[in-house]
């Protein structure tokens, strides 16, 4: 068994943290055996390097090793692309197409963002774990197949579990031996001697002597929280090595390339996202303006309809006083005024009080012969002036309700109903 030493240099990964060495350690001890093995970690922390150690330690490795990225292949052929499809299965099927499972047998298949896979495709992915059986899209064959599988996720597969995104029995079935990778900020003794191999590297691919950070510039490299692991460190450092005219990298040079937002290691305590509870309660508190909204509607034509029945607006301020405070409120300026005068501040035409109502008026009293104009019309009940209205209309088109609906702009259904229930 090869040393955890041997295998950073077989594989180029450069680092002496206790947590890799770990990782590094259960990868040779799982690689000899069929174990499945579930890679988790943050975004460009290097999982990718640990199924290939698996590979080339096992029995496997003079056969097929395939990586698949889940998160890259659309949800409609991902099942095709895993397990292929047969001639005419779906539009654009010309011919059979053998799967990665299919290609691989034998061999080792690397599932990166495995938590990105659709529902569906899981569980065909947990029929292949066990017992090798898979089916391509559109045959009825049941096809075998010998495949180590090692997934990568940097999803919290729990939370997913609870929010039903991934299923229980294949994270279980996935993760026999989980080995986890640290993220950069957890590896500080590394930081620096990652930089420096990287600086090393361009250097030699661009043909330009290599950079070299200050103690400031070192102090502020290790300081920084690197949210995008050794990717962002690799930038960096290509970055540095590509536009810097003078080799020697200062603290104030090398924080103009580091992201303003993410320079500390401090702990972030603001909410980016609205659990279900805020959304329900925003929801609640909206129903209730609707039905405050609708209860200050009805009152409103309670009112209406009063004043309608009862040309004596005195009996309706009296009788309704509670409601009308409720409607039109009683401002510090508006203590005095009548019903009247209320209703006229608020853009309705009223009768004032104590003005008789004579039958010629003036053109000074246009507005109360209006109003009196008004009063004459409306009384008879809405449930007359339907009646009346349906009548006419009936009797215009000869009893055609198809065109006594349209005319009263209502549905043949609504008009009928209503015939029915005048009895007409």
């Amino acid at each position: 068994m090869e040393s955890v030493q041997a295998i950073k240099q077989r594989f180029g990964i450069i680092g002496n943290t206790p947590s890799l060495n770990r990782a590094i350690e259960k990868a040779i001890q799982v690689a000899p055996t069929d174990i499945s093995v579930l890679v988790t970690g943050e975004s460009g922390v290097g999982k990718e390097s640990i199924p290939k150690i698996i590979h080339q330690l096992s029995h496997r490795k003079h056969n097929k090793y395939i990586a698949v990225n889940c998160g890259a292949i659309p949800e409609g052929t991902i099942d095709s692309e895993l397990f292929g499809h047969e001639k005419g299965a779906f539009t654009g099927a010309t011919q059979t197409r053998a799967g990665y499972f299919e290609v691989a047998d034998g061999g080792t298949i690397f599932l990166d963002e495995v938590g990105e896979l659709p529902l569906t495709t899981q569980v065909r992915l947990l029929r292949v774990l066990e017992n090798g059986e898979f089916l391509k899209v559109g045959s009825s064959k049941v096809q075998k197949t010998d495949v180590r599988i090692v997934a990568a996720t940097n999803v919290n597969m729990f939370e997913a579990i609870e929010k039903e995104k991934f299923r229980e029995d294949l994270f279980y079935r996935l993760s026999t031996v989980d080995i986890n990778l640290p993220p950069l900020r957890e590896r500080q003794e590394d930081i620096h001697l990652l930089f420096r191999k990287f600086a090393s590297d361009f250097a030699l691919k661009y043909k330009m002597p290599t950079v070299k950070l200050t103690d400031n510039a070192i102090q502020v490299l290790l300081k920084h929280r690197w949210g995008g692991n050794i990717r962002q460190l690799r930038n960096i450092a290509e970055q540095l090595s590509v536009l810097e005219q003078n080799r020697t990298v200062t603290a104030e040079v090398l924080r103009s390339y580091l992201p303003l937002t993410a320079g500390t290691n401090l702990p972030a305590v603001i909410k980016t996202s609205k659990s279900e509870s805020d959304f329900s309660s925003e929801r609640e508190i909206l129903y209730k303006v609707l039905f405050d909204m609708k209860a200050d509607l009805n009152d409103l034509k309670k009112l209406t309809m009063e004043l309608m029945k009862n040309g004596n607006t005195k009996d309706v301020e009296k009788n309704n006083e509670s409601l009308i405070q409720k409607i039109y409120g009683n401002d510090d300026d508006d203590e005095n005024l009548t019903y009247e005068e209320t209703i006229e501040n608020n853009d309705v035409i009223a009768i004032p009080e104590h003005t008789p109502i004579e039958e010629e008026t003036s053109p000074i009293e246009d507005k109360y012969y209006f109003a009196e104009e008004i009063e004459e019309e409306e009384t008879l009940s809405l449930h007359d002036k339907e009646l009346e209205l349906i009548k006419k209309s009936l009797e215009r088109h000869n009893g055609k309700r198809k065109l006594a609906a349209a005319e009263l702009g209502i549905s043949e259904r609504t008009l009928y109903r209503k015939i029915k229930q005048y009895d007409l």
